[in-house]
């Protein structure tokens, strides 16, 4: 009788592997995510156990490497979050929220590319090739010679890209849907997305054509499956934005060939995801510069500049329940900690108000460069004093109320001045080993030093 194959417990949040189930994974701390997956034994008289590895040949670091080849999209907000553009035998990993806009804009890249003459295979596990081919003649690029195939066999998939010839990029919508037959679990489970992702990305390094896979995410916005499909993959990039509003950002979170953190940002409209080459007048476009609560940030986003608008509004928190703190787009532990900068070293009341902060635009900021902004708009809430209409914020706030320096402040001070902002309020600035760099014409700095500095000059101005 043949040996029952062994079986262990895969972590489907971090990828961790245990030999019995707990309720609890160890590495990632997330509860009942551990899920049985079965391993074959390795025969002793098998060759693969028997046999004796090669000398692997040692290089130093000296010596020229060339920059990769990139194969352009067309789209350049695409191609900035790339790096350039698709790096041939690279694998990119696009993540979201259900109806973001993942496939939508995938399907335009391949239609585009396809339209320059490269080959490119658009697989998909979801739908139905009439369906995709609906939704390209929505989008407007249903001529393009692409082709197209509707399979979660990965076998079937491996077969027909390696008779195919001159496969430049293939596009895999999406990996939780692949199914491999010698995996013994559904599809989307640990086991069936690390084998599938494997298969996959293995043909894409010996064959040499770039390879997208769709991911989907879980609630709380990280990718489905195990954490180590992230490790397999080159590039991993996230779309970010509200269903109901218009702006979808994409983000890059890991780049083998490229800046993190880079965005680009499209707009959805009917025919498609639109780039907007201009984002900071576009985060702008509906702001009143006479509105007390709002202040706008001059945001640095991987290597391009952007500018939003800050909107803080207090309200008195009502009866005996605990103050209400609501934020959209920005750290709240962040929010706590500089209200209690503001009412512990600057004397502003604010504990008994009920404060609400958003990030206009639907962007999400992580870099402390935003506390500076965020204070201002809360001290114009508080005070009823709207800011200057011409006056952008940066700078970080530490917990004793001094202002801190932050990167790049000559690309945020050029961005201001390029849509006609006049003022900037920002850190005072050291000058390390020769002087400072003088602003851009037309722009007047106000540099400080303490919190206390702006609301002083806001007390004033009221």
């Amino acid at each position: 009788m043949a040996k029952r194959p062994a079986r262990q417990f895969a972590c489907r949040a971090c990828g961790a592997v245990y030999p019995k189930w707990m309720g609890q994974c160890e590495a990632c701390g997330e509860w009942n995510t551990l899920e049985e997956i079965a391993v074959e034994p390795l025969a002793a008289s098998s060759p693969r156990a028997s046999s004796k590895g090669r000398r692997v040949k040692l290089e130093g670091l000296e010596g020229m490497a060339a920059p990769p080849p990139r194969i352009r999209t067309s789209i350049e907000e695409l191609d900035r979050v790339l790096g350039g553009g698709l790096v041939p035998a690279s694998v990119v990993l696009v993540g979201g929220d259900p109806g973001i806009g993942k496939s939508t804009l995938l399907l335009q890249a391949a239609c585009k590319l396809a339209s320059k003459g490269e080959r490119v295979l658009y697989i998909s596990g979801e739908e139905a090739v009439d369906q995709i081919r609906l939704r390209a003649l929505r989008l407007g690029v249903g001529q393009a010679t692409l082709d197209l195939a509707a399979s979660i066999n990965v076998a079937d998939i491996v077969a027909t890209l390696e008779a195919e010839p001159d496969v430049r990029v293939v596009v895999i919508d999406s990996i939780q849907t692949m199914w491999l037959e010698t995996v013994e679990s559904a599809p989307g489970s640990v086991s069936q997305v690390r084998a599938c992702a494997f298969e996959l990305i293995r043909l894409a390094k010996r064959k040499g054509f770039s390879l997208i896979l769709v991911g989907h995410v879980t609630k709380e916005g990280a990718l489905a499956g195990p954490r180590v499909l992230e490790h397999m993959v080159d590039a991993v990039m996230y779309f970010e934005g509200d269903r109901g509003h218009q702006f979808r950002i994409l983000r890059a979170a890991k780049n083998r060939f490229g800046a993190t953190d880079e965005i680009g940002v499209f707009a959805m409209t009917d025919r498609g995801l639109e780039e907007v080459s201009n984002p900071s007048a576009l985060f702008l476009a509906e702001r009143r510069g006479n509105i007390a609560g709002s202040a706008v940030f001059a945001g640095l986003e991987g290597t391009r500049p952007v500018l939003l608008e800050v909107q803080a509004l207090l309200a008195p928190k009502s009866g005996d329940n605990a103050p209400r703190r609501a934020v959209v787009g920005w750290d709240s532990s962040r929010l706590s900690m500089l209200l209690a900068v503001l009412e512990t070293r600057c004397g502003v009341k604010l504990s008994g108000m009920d404060v609400y902060l958003n990030v206009a635009g639907g962007l999400k900021v992580a870099e402390p460069a935003a506390d500076l902004a965020v204070a201002a708009a809360l001290i114009s809430a508080a005070t009823g004093m709207p800011t200057s209409s011409g006056e952008v914020y940066f700078g970080e706030v530490g917990l004793s109320g001094e202002v801190r320096q932050v990167s790049q402040a000559d690309a945020r001070l050029k961005e201001a001045a390029k849509l006609g902002f006049d003022k900037a309020v920002l850190p005072r600035r050291i000058a390390r080993g020769s002087a400072r760099t003088k602003p851009p014409e037309g722009l007047t700095l106000r540099e400080i030093g303490h919190l206390s500095d702006l609301v002083t000059a806001d007390m004033e101005a009221e």
